[in-house]
């Protein structure tokens, strides 16, 4: 394992990693916010979703640091009496879980159907590219009301199951579209090169020439992609649960940490809104961050 760290550093993108504060720093906070989102019931303080710890007398107390305030809450309570900093840990959890699955499923469909679009051609090419057309015209939250009022309808007493299947695949149906056309170019391009030829030549199967011989070279501009489509995964899992379509209010993620928080900012509770949108900026940020450095990273041109 750990010459296999120092193998990376050494080489091309790992100098560039080294050498790059931007990247150092953005991939730092990323490391904090998914290791307290993944441990967050070791590093919490509290519970916030613990029905029988709650204090209702305590709701509404604001930061540590201002009156009133009270050292057990660092970034004070919600309308509930929940510990702040620990609501974000939680909800942090489910926000990058739901991010990662949607993008793992968009990519996982959209590499395949770019792959057989880019290599077979002819109609298959014209059929799935005119579907994605059609799926860029469909934005994830009309999306999401739709699945979610199927959804409800024929799973009533699964509320919480429904709510988490209704993000992860409202984001999934209008993710993979990037990847497709993204592996779609590639392959065109790949796919009359001589190593491809040569294959065919010697009688390999189409389906090794995509998988074993096309797909490792087009995985560059997928991973830098996926990258980037994690923090729009997580930004578009934010806003469907701020619009009451995602996490159901007994385990809320971020989105619906700042919709409860916004009923509240006028007067004068901030902190329930602003921590969570804060929180919010830093994942998105810092993934972004190290997505457009692994870009730079990966391009010969621009090292």
């Amino acid at each position: 394992m750990r010459q296999a760290i120092l193998g990376w550093l050494d080489s091309d993108v790992g100098y560039s990693f080294r050498t790059s504060p931007v990247a150092i720093v953005a991939a730092a906070i990323a490391f904090v916010c998914v290791f307290c989102a993944a441990f967050a019931g070791f590093v919490a303080p509290h519970n916030p979703f613990d029905l029988t710890t709650l204090v209702l007398s305590d709701a509404r107390l604001p930061p540590a640091w201002q009156q009133g305030g009270s050292a057990k809450y660092l970034l004070g309570t919600d309308d509930q009496g929940r510990d702040i900093l620990s609501a974000l840990m939680y909800g942090a959890r489910i926000s990058l879980v739901v991010g990662f699955i949607s993008v793992v499923l968009s990519m996982l469909i959209g590499v395949s159907l770019g792959l057989l679009a880019g290599f077979r051609g002819g109609w298959i090419d014209g059929f799935l590219m005119r579907l994605c057309d059609v799926m860029l015209s469909f934005p994830p939250i009309l999306v999401a009301l739709l699945i979610a009022g199927v959804g409800r309808a024929l799973f009533p007493n699964a509320h919480d199951t429904v709510a988490f299947g209704v993000l992860i695949v409202s984001i999934t149906l209008t993710g993979w579209v990037q990847y497709a056309r993204t592996v779609r170019g590639s392959t065109l391009v790949e796919r009359s090169k001589e190593y491809v030829q040569a294959a065919r030549v010697t009688g390999v199967s189409p389906i090794n020439i995509m998988v074993r011989h096309v797909l490792p070279n087009v995985l560059g501009p997928v991973l830098v992609l996926a990258t980037i489509h994690v923090a729009t995964a997580i930004i578009t899992e934010a806003t469907l649960s701020f619009l009451g379509v995602g996490v159901p209010p007994t385990s809320p993620s971020l989105g619906t940490l700042i919709r409860v928080g916004n009923d509240y900012l006028f007067s004068g509770e901030w902190w329930i809104t602003i921590f969570p949108g804060l929180m919010l900026i830093l994942i998105a940020l810092s993934v972004n961050l190290l997505g457009d450095w692994l870009r730079d990273a990966l391009n010969p041109r621009l090292r």
